[in-house]
């Protein structure tokens, strides 16, 4: 299971994912880097076939100028991930001798970033469908997407689209630790990107550390809150 998900605050996005891929094929589970940067402004993750998503990680890394300066990034995006799409559809093969269940090939794309002092939370789902998340300030893609989708609306009240960056960052690591919680095949470490009109950046392992601190301070205010809730 796969999820990446875009949380969008009052002064930045926050791009995160877990790391565990799961080859139903084969029946094994390991560990790959799904955010991967978009020129200096933005970042993307994917899931899904990973021979599609690294034919896509080619292309963006060679043209992500071109897609975050074009008119309509959206339409830009799915330029270039269609005809890699409709590749890989065409010569899949479904039944592989000695093969249980064949890996799917459906992926889905995310992005998000700047282009100049305009946010961007864009998606490509399998049949090329460009979807448009900033106003909703928040998406998700990957088998664990409804999951993600829910626990957001569990967060609702929180209004990160008001918030501070710091807080979003927070929200999609509570997120994610969530889906590792509830889900086997969602596992860290979990990797989160900030994305600011000034830049990308991509948070360390001790970064991360460091958010998850913030985190459990956050969980413990809401178990005092609740003890005295009938004071």
């Amino acid at each position: 299971m796969t999820v990446v998900l875009a949380v969008k605050c009052a002064n930045g996005i926050v791009l995160a994912s877990d790391s565990q891929i799961t080859d139903p094929g084969r029946g094994l589970s390991y560990p790959a880097q799904k955010l991967h940067p978009m020129g200096e402004y933005a970042a993307w993750g994917g899931s899904g076939s990973r021979a599609v998503l690294y034919d896509v990680e080619q292309i963006f890394d060679a043209e992500a100028e071109a897609v975050i300066e074009a008119k309509n990034i959206g339409h830009a995006l799915q330029a270039r991930i269609l005809p890699v799409f409709k590749h890989h559809y065409a010569n899949f093969i479904e039944d592989v001798p000695g093969q249980e269940k064949a890996g799917t090939p459906a992926t889905y794309i995310l992005a998000a970033g700047y282009a100049g002092q305009t946010p961007f939370i864009i998606d490509v789902d399998p049949n090329g469908l460009v979807g448009h998340h900033e106003e909703t300030g928040f998406q998700a893609v990957g088998s664990g997407a409804p999951m993600a989708q829910q626990a957001h609306a569990l967060l609702a009240h929180f209004r990160m689209t008001e918030r501070d960056l710091d807080y979003g960052v927070v929200a999609a690591l509570r997120v994610l630790d969530a889906l590792d919680a509830s889900s086997p095949s969602v596992g860290g470490p979990m990797d989160i990107c900030r994305l600011t009109p000034a830049g990308a950046h991509h948070l360390s392992p001790g970064e991360v550390d460091d958010v998850r601190g913030h985190l459990t301070r956050w969980v413990q205010l809401e178990h005092h809150a609740l003890d005295g809730l009938f004071d």
